[in-house]
């Protein structure tokens, strides 16, 4: 099983690059509801089985894989976007500073004091280098629609970290995470359609044209 979770969760680090690389929305939006199915599927991977793992799966699986990037997809076929033009950071050096966060993700990984049976395992490392590539997302996209997916995909890592604590509270957790994710998605849709509206764009650079009266 644990070897089964490991590869899944190198999937979801190849995921991140996917999400980076590319500038198509479309394509961002399924990548990242693929990476939250497979989050969906790994609790039942690295847990017994019960009826309340099957209900937090499927939970997981609908939010993460269904619900939140349909939301996003209404949101760009509203805005009448298909690509991310001109970023701050271009694609390749976008690229290569996820690539170096996620081997240096690695490296701080084996200097965390884990407990042994959290050692070998790649959750702390993949759950880092999601976190540091939702990040890079938020931070060189301009369309508010990309950062939103940057957001996505930085709960995402922060969704693997929780892994490590569901034996200790297991639904506290979970629905922490959900409720979140869930709050910040709809915010964001907020300000996505007051900017929208405001600026006839979603270009987020131009919210500096803002200036007090």
């Amino acid at each position: 099983m644990d070897s089964l979770a490991d590869q899944l969760l190198v999937l979801v680090m190849l995921i991140n690059f996917v999400v980076l690389g590319s500038s198509r929305m479309a394509f961002c939006i399924r990548a990242a509801a693929l990476q939250g199915v497979i989050l969906g599927v790994l609790p039942g991977i690295i847990h017994s089985f019960s009826w309340h793992l099957v209900a937090i799966t499927a939970g997981i699986i609908a939010a993460k894989g269904i619900v939140i990037p349909r939301l996003i997809s209404d949101a760009v076929r509203k805005a009448g976007i298909k690509r991310e033009v001109e970023p701050f950071i271009g694609y390749v050096p976008t690229l290569i500073l996820g690539a170096i966060g996620t081997a240096l993700a690695f490296v701080f990984a084996e200097r965390l004091p884990l407990m042994p049976e959290h050692r070998d395992l790649l959750f702390v490392p993949a759950a880092i280098a999601t976190l540091m590539t939702g990040f890079l997302v938020l931070t060189t996209r301009r369309k508010a629609i990309s950062q939103v997916i940057g957001y996505l995909v930085l709960e995402n890592g922060i969704f693997i970290f929780s892994l490590l604590l569901t034996t200790a509270m297991p639904v506290m957790v979970e629905a922490g995470v959900l409720l979140d994710l869930l709050v910040g998605i709809f915010v964001m849709g907020i300000v996505i359609n007051h900017i929208s509206r405001e600026f006839s764009s979603i270009d987020t650079s131009r919210l500096s044209a803002l200036r007090e009266e």
